[in-house]
């Protein structure tokens, strides 16, 4: 415990790219700009849904959770651009170990979050006269209420097991965020044990819902092509293409980063994944998803209307 109060004194120095000023400078463009794209794309999807009565359904009920989740992702982008700017920033021990916990909770949800949006495409195709009764709001409701639980479950376990390896007074981190790897990696001790509890519930976290998810859309495929209607396969090609879009970038970057050796990346690939996964997907969700659901681009463009027409009534 002495070895950690080290650390809770002093905090931890953040190095980021602090090698390599200009790709810093470069980054910080374009974490803004994807910031403003996450901030705009969600909060529209968020008002687009919740104002359109014609998308009070259990899966748009999904998807703006999904919108709300990528929004508090942003809450780390400050943090990040600010270690961007200024290298070799401290943050204190409290503060870091926050982050570590919301960071990897929030992970864990988007996880069992596409997983239960998967269940849900399933139903609605596979058991359409039936859907209204099986996803009642109800059942969406406790389903959402099981997903951030036990995530949260998964990150007091996982961070509570990295925040006990005696670090020997080491408190830099080369990452620009309190990253469940970067802290592994400083520990002074042998980290087998600690990498192995984080690949066995990587497995149950990760793998698990990707096999469930993969498992739904094999019902999914057979259900498609019995179809008779063309427009009715062209409907339910759009709405899952949109979400296995989501869920090859998320899940591929998630295995990349948690579930391989620990030394098996080189000291930047893991900050570039980082950024990949706390920026530029939560910015990519929004596009997909309106992209190639006319429902919700008709929503969108009632927002935009209401919008406009509200901003012309205060001019006169």
């Amino acid at each position: 415990m002495g070895q950690n109060n080290d650390s809770s004194l002093n905090g931890f120095v953040l190095l980021g790219f602090s090698d390599h000023p200009k790709l810093e400078m470069l980054l910080s463009g374009v974490v803004t700009i994807f910031y403003l794209i996450i901030l705009a794309g969600n909060i529209a999807i968020i008002l687009a849904s919740l104002l359109d009565s014609h998308l009070h359904t259990p899966m748009y009920f999904f998807l703006r959770n999904l919108s709300f989740l990528d929004l508090c992702f942003t809450t780390f982008i400050p943090q990040i651009l600010v270690n961007l700017w200024r290298p070799n920033k401290t943050i204190t021990f409290v503060g870091c170990v926050i982050q570590l916990y919301v960071y990897m909770w929030l992970g864990s949800i988007e996880c069992l979050l596409l997983a239960v949006m998967s269940y849900d495409h399933f139903i609605a195709i596979c058991k359409p006269l039936h859907y209204l009764v099986i996803m009642n709001p109800h059942l969406c409701l406790k389903m959402i209420i099981m997903v951030w639980g036990i995530s949260l479950g998964c990150s007091l376990a996982l961070c509570s097991l990295t925040l006990n390896l005696p670090r020997c007074g080491n408190n830099t981190l080369n990452h620009f965020l309190c990253e469940l790897p970067a802290m592994i990696k400083i520990a002074c001790v042998d980290t087998t044990a600690a990498e192995m509890s984080v690949f066995a519930l990587g497995i149950i976290f990760v793998l698990t819902p990707l096999f469930l998810i993969l498992i739904s859309y094999g019902y999914i495929a057979r259900a498609v092509l019995r179809m008779k209607s063309k427009a009715g396969q062209q409907k339910a090609i759009n709405t899952c293409g949109s979400h296995l879009t989501v869920v090859s970038i998320f899940y591929g970057t998630i295995i990349y980063m948690y579930l391989q050796p620990g030394n098996s990346t080189s000291k930047d690939q893991g900050k570039f994944l980082t950024l990949f996964y706390t920026i530029i997907t939560p910015s990519l969700n929004p596009l997909i998803y309106t992209l190639r659901n006319k429902d919700m681009k008709d929503a969108l463009k009632k927002l935009i209307s209401v919008a406009y027409e509200s901003t012309k009534m205060k001019r006169k």
